[in-house]
């Protein structure tokens, strides 16, 4: 089967029953997941500093170094945080912070060092491309050797983030200081060529257009064809509020779930080369991110015993382990849980 052009997908998100596209996504799933598991990871997401000078105007999490309530978590506060996943059964931490204008490589390389000697067990999945950026240029080297540092440091793997929408000029209206897209990708291709995969994310709901939301697809698939890098590809809509961007662009709408379920839809179809997507429960809830397994999603990302960011911008949804087996089973896959690499670690189901 031809692989989906950009306009063809555009005429699909645009133009095609909501029903038509869930079952098209449907049986690209089973394609590539006949045996109807849908897994799940039991992690922690742990903000290191909230400190950051980007100041994206769709985030309400981060803080100036001065503010009263910036903060820099300590090795020991970290490790606390830690051993409260381990408590109950976690095994990655996705490890992300503001982008703090003053940390330098040798403190990243410290606290990856202290985290994969003292916990072994825990998989470091880390450090957003603009923070790599950023921690390149405070150190005045390379991306990829900010890379190869926290690598062999213990580093597992980098998230998506800070993708937003792989536009430039999406990118200068709602995160001007963020590196651009030719930066993100070549970021992403670098920690590939070194053998650390990541994630593709998208954020979209704010200013972007259906075209440039499949140009990002575009963007990703391209790199994946080359590298074979990328685990899985997440999306997710902008939470807007207390968000800057809302103030200054009060014509923004809160994204409907018939969109959601739409752009899921057909990235399952045009990213024909990514084994897995993630449902958003996140930002979705509960009820639409169990409905977008029926609409391409083939995980449900994580149990997220800990999330700051998104819940500074206005959505609060939380969900524990017994829950999401529950919410898969509803719907007729296999609940299991898995590790980063997407090995299955146990299943509950015969």
């Amino acid at each position: 089967m031809a692989r989906l052009s950009v306009d063809e997908a555009i005429n699909l998100i645009e133009n095609a029953e909501l029903n038509e596209l869930g079952a098209m996504a449907l049986a690209k799933k089973r394609e590539l997941h006949p045996e109807k598991i849908t897994t799940f990871i039991v992690d922690r997401n742990i903000n290191y500093t909230n400190v950051c000078w980007v100041d994206c105007k769709f985030c309400a999490f981060y803080r100036h170094a001065k503010e009263e309530d910036a903060y820099v978590l300590s090795f020991e506060e970290i490790g606390q945080k830690i051993e409260e996943l381990i408590a109950i059964g976690g095994t990655q931490i996705l490890f992300q912070g503001g982008v703090h204008p003053k940390l330098k490589i040798d403190w990243y390389e410290n606290l990856v060092e202290w985290i994969s000697k003292a916990y072994p067990q825990i998989t470091i999945h880390g450090f957003s491309a603009i923070e790599i950026d950023y921690i390149a240029r405070i150190s005045k080297i390379s991306t990829r050797e900010v890379l190869a540092r926290l690598k062999h440091k213990g580093l597992y793997s980098i998230p998506g983030a800070g993708a937003e929408v792989l536009s430039d000029r999406v990118r200068d209206i709602i995160a001007p200081k963020k590196c651009d897209t030719a930066t993100w990708l070549k970021i992403h291709k670098e920690a590939h060529e070194l053998g650390v995969k990541s994630t593709a994310t998208m954020m979209f709901g704010t200013v972007e257009t259906t075209r440039e939301i499949v140009e990002h697809w575009q963007h990703i698939r391209d790199l994946q064809d080359l590298t074979s890098g990328f685990r899985a590809f997440i999306l997710w809509s902008f939470q807007g509020l207390n968000t800057k961007l809302i103030a200054e662009q009060p014509q923004i709408e809160k994204q409907s779930s018939n969109r959601y379920l739409r752009l899921l839809a057909v990235s399952r179809l045009f990213l024909d080369n990514f084994q897995n997507i993630q449902s958003s429960w996140v930002t979705q809830g509960s009820y639409i991110g169990q409905l977008a397994l029926l609409f391409g999603a083939n995980d449900l990302g994580s149990t997220m015993m800990e999330e700051n960011v998104v819940k500074a911008a206005g959505a609060a949804y939380r969900m524990n382990q017994d829950e999401m087996i529950n919410l898969i089973r509803d719907v007729g896959e296999k609940p299991a849980k898995r590790n980063t690499n997407y090995d299955i670690l146990e299943k509950f189901y015969e």
